[in-house]
Parts: C-alpha cells; sequence; structure tokens
C-alpha cells in the first residue's frame, strides 16, 4: 500500500526540511565512514605489528586488534541487540553473531593470511570492516530517490522578481502575480506568458532535450530554464501545486512502495535467519570448527540479495524521470514489461489535438457566420478540443461571440445552453436525436464529407438543426512509428478508441496502423471495452489525456497520461505520466520494464550464487571468515553496479536502435 506523502513536506518548508534531513543522514553516513576507516587502520596497525615489526610479541598488537574490534563491532552488536529486544531476526543478527564469536575467541587464531594464524580479535575486526563498509553503500544506495528529490529541488529558485521590480521569495508567490524572466533564469512557478517569447529548456519536466519555443499564451513550468528572450508570466500554479511539486510528490511516492517480488521477501525474511543459524550449527556440530562456523555466518547474510530489488527500481526510477516519463508506483514500472495489448485515445493522443474547422454546413436560410457565432458562444465554456477549434475559427472570422447562460456539457456528447434566448445545442448527431432535434434536413448534405472523413458537429437552435461544423484533425509524426515500435516489441494487439464517427475512426486507424478500432464510444463503453479485453486475458495499457479518458484509464492494468505537464488531473488519474506528448516514449517504456526485469533477475542469480555456493564451499573449509567478507562485498558491488546501468538507459537510445536496446541492453558508462 501507498505510504501517503505529508502535504506540508512538499510545501517549500516542508521540502526545504527534507534537504535539511537529507543532509543530516550524510553528515552521520560520513562520521560512521570515518569511524570504520579508524577501525580499519587500526586492524592494518595489529596485523603489521604482528607478522612484521614484531613478531613473536602479540601483546603489540593484541592491543590495537582489540581497540579496533571493539570500535568496529560495537555498532554491529548493538544493532543486533535492538533487532532481538524487538522480536526480530534480522538478517544482520547473523554477522552479529559471527563478529562476537571471532571476538570471544581472541588471540586463538581462527584464519590464515599469507601462511600466518590471524587471531580472533583481528578477525572480529576484519569481518565487522568489510561489513560496516557494505552497510554503507547499502544506506548510499537506498537513499537514491532522495537525492533525485533535493537535485528537482535545485532547479526552482529561491525568489522571483516581480514586474513591479520587487524581489520577493518563490514561497510568496500566489496565482495571479506577475514575474519578470530574463535570459538565463531559472522558471520560480507555473504561468503563462503575457509578453515577449523566448526559448525554454524543458528537460528538467518533459525529458525533451530540444529547447521550446514559447510565446504569449503559452505555459512555462517551475523549474524549467529561460534561455533566449525576456518575458512577463503570470502565475497560475505556485510552490507545491505546480508541476514540478507533483513530480516531486510522485518520486517520494514511488520510493515508498515495494514490487511483489520485495513483498514477498519481507514476508519471509524472518525466517532466513533462524534457518541460517540452524545451518551453521550443524556445520558446528559435524566439523567441529569454530571458523567454518564463523565463514558460514558472514556469508550467509544476503545483503546482495536484499538489495537485488530496491537498486534496480531506484535506477529505473531514475532514468524513467531523466525521459519524462512519470512513475507513480514502481510496480507499474515492473508491468509496462509484459503489455499484450495497447489501447489508444484518438483525439490529443494519436492525433495533435489540434482540431481546425474546416466546412461550415449551414441548412437553407442560415448564414455561414450565423451558425458559426451560435456554435461558439455555447463552446466557449468547454475545454473540449472540439470547443477550441470552434472558438478559435470564430476568432479569426471577426464573429461576435455572445455570452452563453445555463451551460451544461454532457461528457462525450455535446454542450447546450442559452444564447441570445435560444436555447443552442452542439454535440453529435445521436445525441441531438434523443434530445427530440429533427436531423433530417441536414442528413444528406454532409454525405461526401462523411466519406472524406471528417469529423461533423451539428448545431441545433430552439430544437431545429440549423447545420453543421466540419473539422480535421492530424496524427502525430511520431504516431506511426511508435506504433510500428510496438509491434516489433511484441505487442500485437493495438486499439483505437474514439468518440467519433466510423468514417474518420477507420482512416485514421489506418494510417497509423492499428489493428483495431472503435468509434462513436461514449466514455462509459470505452470502459466497458477495457474491461472486456482484460477479461479475455490481455494485460491492457490505455493510453490518453487524462482527462476525458479518466474512467477507461483507471480500468486498464496500466494508465498512461500524454501530455500530462501542467496537468494535475492527468498526473493524478493515470499510472504512469508521459510528461510531454512525444508518443515514442511509450515503446521506450516498455522496453526499459523489460531491461528492468532482466537486471532484477541477474541481481536475484548473483546474490544467491554467493550466498549458496559461498554457504557450500565455507562448510567444507575451503576459505575462512575473511575472505567471506570480501566476497559479501564483492557481491554487493556487482548488485549495485550491474543495477546503475539502467541510469543510462536513455543515452544507449541516443545511438542505438530501439530493437537493438531491447536485444542488449545499456551497456556500461565508460570509466
Amino acid at each position: 500500500m501507498n505510504k501517503e506523502v505529508d502535504a506540508h513536506a512538499l510545501s517549500p518548508e516542508g521540502l526545504s526540511s527534507l534537504a535539511e534531513e537529507h543532509r543530516k543522514g550524510a553528515r552521520g553516513l560520513q562520521a560512521r565512514l570515518v569511524l570504520t576507516l579508524v577501525g580499519g587502520l587500526l586492524i592494518l596497525n595489529a596485523f603489521l605489528a604482528n607478522q612484521f615489526l614484531f613478531p613473536g610479541q602479540e601483546e603489540i598488537g593484541g592491543v590495537s586488534a582489540l581497540l579496533g574490534a571493539i570500535l568496529l563491532g560495537t555498532p554491529i552488536m548493538i544493532g543486533g541487540f535492538k533487532e532481538m529486544r524487538r522480536g526480530r531476526m534480522h538478517m544482520n543478527t547473523l554477522v552479529a553473531i559471527a563478529v562476537l564469536s571471532a571476538f570471544v575467541l581472541g588471540g586463538r587464531g581462527v584464519a590464515e593470511i599469507g601462511g600466518h594464524e590471524v587471531p580472533g580479535y583481528t578477525v572480529a575486526g576484519i569481518v565487522a570492516f568489510f561489513m560496516l563498509l557494505a552497510s554503507l553503500v547499502e544506506k548510499q544506495t537506498a537513499v537514491g530517490a532522495r537525492v533525485a528529490v533535493e537535485r528537482l529541488m535545485r532547479f526552482q529558485p529561491s525568489k522571483a522578481e516581480l514586474t513591479s521590480g520587487e524581489v520577493v521569495e518563490v514561497a510568496a508567490l500566489r496565482p495571479g502575480h506577475r514575474i519578470r524572466l530574463r535570459p538565463g533564469d531559472r522558471v520560480p512557478a507555473d504561468g503563462k506568458i503575457v509578453r515577449g517569447q523566448s526559448a525554454v529548456n524543458e528537460a528538467t519536466i518533459t525529458g525533451e532535450s530540444l529547447p521550446a519555443d514559447k510565446q504569449v499564451g503559452d505555459e512555462v513550468f517551475a523549474g524549467t530554464h529561460n534561455l533566449t528572450g525576456a518575458i512577463e508570466v503570470e502565475v497560475t500554479r505556485a510552490g507545491e501545486d505546480t508541476t514540478l511539486g507533483q513530480v516531486k510528490k510522485r518520486i517520494l511516492e514511488a520510493e515508498s512502495t515495494k514490487t511483489r517480488l520485495m513483498q514477498l521477501i519481507d514476508r519471509y525474511a524472518e525466517w532466513y535467519t533462524p534457518v541460517a543459524l540452524m545451518l551453521a550449527a550443524m556445520v558446528g556440530v559435524f566439523s567441529r570448527d569454530p571458523q567454518r562456523v564463523i565463514t558460514v555466518l558472514v556469508i550467509a547474510c544476503p545483503c546482495a540479495f536484499v538489495l537485488a530489488t530496491p537498486t534496480a527500481m531506484v535506477a529505473g526510477l531514475t532514468a524513467a524521470a531523466r525521459l519524462g516519463i512519470l512513475i507513480k508506483d514502481v510496480t507499474h514500472l515492473e508491468s509496462a514489461g509484459g503489455l499484450t495489448a495497447v489501447v489508444f485515445d484518438k483525439t490529443g493522443t494519436l492525433t495533435t489535438g489540434e482540431l481546425t474547422v474546416t466546412r461550415l454546413g449551414p441548412v437553407e436560410g442560415i448564414e455561414g457566420s450565423e451558425l458559426l457565432q451560435y456554435a461558439a458562444s455555447v463552446e466557449q465554456d468547454s475545454r473540449h478540443p472540439v470547443a477550441r477549434a470552434v472558438t478559435k475559427v470564430a476568432q479569426k472570422a471577426n464573429v461576435k461571440v455572445l455570452q452563453a447562460t445555463d451551460f451544461r456539457e454532457s461528457a462525450g456528447k455535446g454542450v447546450e445552453g442559452r444564447v441570445d434566448g435560444h436555447h443552442v445545442m452542439v454535440g453529435r448527431a445521436a445525441w441531438l436525436e434523443e434530445k427530440g432535434v429533427e436531423m433530417s434536413t441536414v442528413r444528406t448534405g454532409h454525405h461526401k464529407a462523411s466519406v472524406e472523413g471528417i469529423s461533423m458537429l451539428y448545431v441545433a437552435r430552439d430544437g431545429e438543426c440549423i447545420g453543421w461544423v466540419g473539422l480535421e484533425d492530424k496524427a502525430r509524426e511520431e504516431a506511426k512509428q511508435a506504433t510500428a515500435d510496438l509491434r516489433k516489441l511484441g505487442i500485437k494487439r493495438l486499439t483505437m478508441f474514439t468518440g467519433d464517427r466510423w468514417s474518420v475512426a477507420k482512416k485514421m486507424a489506418g494510417e497509423l496502423g492499428c489493428t483495431e478500432v472503435q468509434a462513436e464510444c461514449l466514455p462509459d463503453q470505452k470502459q466497458s471495452l477495457v474491461e472486456t479485453m482484460r477479461r479475455e486475458g490481455n494485460i491492457v495499457a490505455v493510453v490518453g489525456d487524462g482527462v476525458n479518458d479518466a474512467p477507461a484509464l483507471a480500468a486498464g492494468d496500466l494508465g498512461i497520461a500524454m501530455g500530462a505537464a501542467g496537468s494535475d488531473v492527468a498526473i493524478s488519474s493515470a499510472s504512469i505520466a508521459l510528461m510531454s506528448n512525444d508518443l515514442g516514449r511509450l515503446p521506450v517504456l516498455v522496453s526499459l520494464s523489460r531491461r528492468l526485469r532482466r537486471i532484477i533477475v541477474q541481481n536475484l542469480f548473483i546474490g544467491m550464487f554467493f550466498v549458496v555456493g559461498g554457504a557450500t564451499l565455507a562448510s567444507f573449509g575451503y576459505f575462512g571468515p575473511i575472505m567471506a567478507a570480501v566476497l559479501h562485498n564483492v557481491s554487493s558491488f556487482m548488485v549495485i553496479f550491474n543495477s546503475a546501468r539502467l541510469v543510462r538507459f536513455e543515452e544507449a537510445l541516443t545511438t542505438t536502435p530501439l530493437e537493438e536496446v531491447e536485444r542488449v541492453g545499456p551497456q556500461p558508462a565508460p570509466v
């Protein structure tokens, strides 16, 4: 279950305290590292004194070894004791018992290095040194997502300049404030440009490397970088309400979630330590060799196995964020690789969503300008892409838009209201007929347009249809390549859902290579069709804009919102949010998920190989506790470095075709 993130923690003050908390944690890790290195030097001094500097005078090296063992072993012993007091047998308890056993043996030889016996104090110190070192690496790795949050915070400036010339704290900004941005400034809050134009680097939000050209009326987002021009921006969202604030929140939420495998490991972890202790006891009974018992206890500590999934997930989340893919739960990232079907909404997803009015079909006695005036007057209060197209063409044609009252919108059907004393309805033909509007006067006139695949919007006044508006939409340039890439990745079922008519839907589906199409769908019908696909055994991802498609997004195994930057609804309603409108991110997400799965399997194999193989060899006396501690670190580092390859995933995409990346995966970055 997702852990709720305190709203205060995402406010500017809360985020500052989060940064301070991280800095305190970093200082704590540094202090522990210093103590570990000091203890290691004492142990090294003991070994050099006994073997080379003062051979035969064990008391000199013994004092140094004793001090080093106490300094290094105390944190491990305290940790193990705390776990036992809580009634839990944590896996680190194995190390505590091993260190204590070696310490109790004192000056007795427990291991050999270069043909020389190493006493118990020294062995306890060496084992504790390596285990503490591994623990520090594990803790540093575990805070990877928090480091990402702190880096995100740095993208937002601390101060902003109002157009009045006053410089204020970013925390003081409110919607309606106007701020001035010069070339090189970071944007402090979400807003709309009211004066000027510029190029803005939005890589921190969308993952797009190329700057976006911005002009009056365009949105800019907090944390992005103004590059070329001086602009004035009216603030629309500030503080934790900004897109950047939402991204921070989702990263924190994703960090707190666990995959099914991680939950399974947690469930059975409490049984692991008793079983390992029992095996170590059996080795002691049959071999009567304390060195073997200590070795088994050390090598049995499964840090590499425990790190296998979390390190890969942190790396995967980081790679996704750098690509402009926002993951709300790590289980969603894990699930993306198993998709068998993808459902696309048409308008705004496969198409640009920028509809253009190309034809007007007024009935006899009605002027085209009059038809457009009634349609635009009602549609001006709607946010649907069709409404924007109608109001935009009315403005270009200098048609006066009147104020509408009693406005109502029926999702997926149309809008209605009162304009200049008349009841005006604008929407689909079936909806108007349901409302009792006579449609026979316009049915024959638009037949040719219907064949050509133009979307039709009908206008009725006082129960009588007075004409239609024809609109066209363009497919996204990357949509055809994205569907082709998905087929290469083995996803054969690509379905397009739309509320548009069949003639328009079939034409668009054929152009983009969709295998199935469903037209004239209402939102609840889209949801029902997705549920049917799931019952047929498909793992379904639904891709939409996160607003009109919310029911269908929720019905799929994965809901993927397109163009989520600046849309709180899109970020909240979907499992995964693509911050830009680039559909090419979708096959990349699938490929990243599959690569993540392989990395996790490799990590688990590494962990099991060292634990099972090491414990078996240790039982027969092939190596001692010092080598066991070294091998423990080696396995942990192998897992961490293997997982870290995912962070460079997006770099592989710039030079390698997607199918090749899917086959071989990203290679480690050169040192």
